[in-house]
Parts: structure tokens; sequence; C-alpha cells
């Protein structure tokens, strides 16, 4: 059955809930919400990823995230807990504070990961956050992106990563055609590893709302608000569970639950 991965974003400036958790109690709290919900894993994150995103200070983005994991950790020790971060400091400190899976956009801490013993996700992207929309240009963006995934799945596995997943990056250096194209092809990416998808509350996501709609047509149009996303997430979701997505990451995480475990039975 595919697991959902909860999303614990501890930051001012992520796309959809930025602001929202930032205290480590509340942080704390919701976390704890999203197990009793049915997450399998929670993903905390001190440092947003979205498009234009700045970096973060690595003291910062320590102090963002170490406390909730730690507490987390206390609360619920069986909880499988990762930490979504591109910083080696920041994911051994998350490792030790009681995390184990390291949810990784650079798709560069495999060694991070095989020293400690820890899962490892390996994600797509084309450049930084800050740059990765202006121009993402493939010639077939399924394949390059699953030769991406296969080269860094191999390198997870040379390095002795045990429990690794690959994760095609959607809304990451794409554009609405492209995130189509790899949700269309989710299965493609099993042949390198256990997949990962992404698409929860996405602009795509909401273009998709919009064009379900009937209301409007073509790319001339902006996507629906962030919070009136929920069913275009569902049905990304269920529809990366049916093609064998091993987990799927999401904000709305009771709802998926039940969505992904229909199709399961």
């Amino acid at each position: 059955m595919t697991k959902v991965m909860g999303i614990v974003n501890v930051t001012p400036d992520s796309f959809s809930d930025g602001g929202e958790h930032l205290e480590t109690a509340t942080a704390l709290a919701y976390g704890l919400s999203l197990l009793d919900q049915g997450a399998d894993v929670l993903d905390i994150g001190g440092e947003s990823t979205r498009p234009g995103a700045q970096p973060v200070e690595l003291r910062c983005e320590l102090d963002r995230v170490v406390p909730v994991i730690e507490g987390l950790h206390r609360a619920r020790p069986d909880a499988v807990l990762s930490v979504d971060t591109t910083k080696a400091e920041v994911a051994e400190a998350a490792l030790r504070a009681g995390a184990s899976i390291i949810n990784d956009v650079s798709a560069s801490l495999e060694q991070v990961a095989a020293a400690h013993g820890a899962g490892w996700v390996a994600m797509h992207t084309l450049g930084p956050s800050a740059t990765m929309q202006d121009d993402p240009v493939y010639d077939d963006v399924v394949e390059e992106v699953a030769t991406f995934l296969a080269e860094a799945a191999d390198r997870g596995r040379k390095a002795g990563v045990t429990d690794l997943w690959v994760d095609p990056g959607i809304g990451f250096g794409k554009t609405f055609e492209h995130n189509l194209e790899l949700l269309a092809n989710v299965d493609r990416f099993r042949r390198c590893a256990p997949v990962l998808v992404g698409a929860s509350r996405k602009q795509t996501i909401g273009v998709l709302h919009q064009l379900s709609d009937r209301t409007v047509r073509g790319d001339d149009v902006g996507p629906i608000p962030v919070n009136d996303r929920l069913e275009g997430s569902l049905a990304a979701a269920t529809w990366s569970a049916f093609l064998g997505a091993d987990m799927v990451r999401v904000h709305d995480v009771r709802a998926t639950v039940h969505a992904v475990g229909v199709i399961s039975r």
C-alpha cells in the first residue's frame, strides 16, 4: 500500500502554509495531529524550496527543524521522521535528533545517509529554487528525469544506502506540460527505485482545477488559490498510487489516507 508522508513546514515562506507552523510548539502539535490522521512519515523542513525561494542560513535552519524533530521523537518514539534539507549539517543534526530519512531536493546527500544508516530520497530539480522555473527546457522530460534518478539511485546504492526513493520533482524546474508528462509516467521511475511523488497543492494542480471547471482554457490563466486545491491533490495522489508510487508527500493527510486506501483494497 502506498505510504503517506505528511508535510510539516517550519518556515515563514513555504508556498502553501508558510508561517503557520513556524513556532516549535505549533509545529509539534501539527505534526502530532498528522500522525493521528494516519501519516506513515512526517517530513520536517526549515527551508522553503518553492520557486523563487532564497536560501536559509545554516544556523537558522537548524534552529527551526532540530527542536521539532526532537520533540516529535520524544512524544512518538516509533514515528518515522524525515528531514527535508539540502545541507549535510542539518541532515546529520536531524538524524541525531530522531529522524531516519533525508528528503534531499539536491540529490547529493547519499554519503550522509549511508554514514548514518538512514533512508534517502533523491529528487530531480533543474537548478536552485531561486531560478529553476526561469526557462525549463527538455528534449524528453520523462527520459531525462528517469536517467538522472537512475544515476542518483546508483550512487546511493554504491555509497551503501539500503533504503532509498526517487522523486521526479513535480514543479521543480518544469512547465505545466512537463509536470503532466511526469505524472502520466510515474510507473517509468519505478525502474530506478521506489518512487515518492509530491504534487500536493502545487501550481499544476491549481491550473488543472480551473481547466476542469471549464471556465478557462489554455495557458493564459493563473491557478486557483493554494488552499482550494484539495480535489486535484487527491486525484494526483491516487493516480500516482495507482501507477505504483510507493509514497506520496501531501498536506491533506487524512483525506489522502482515505483516498489512497480505497484503491488499495
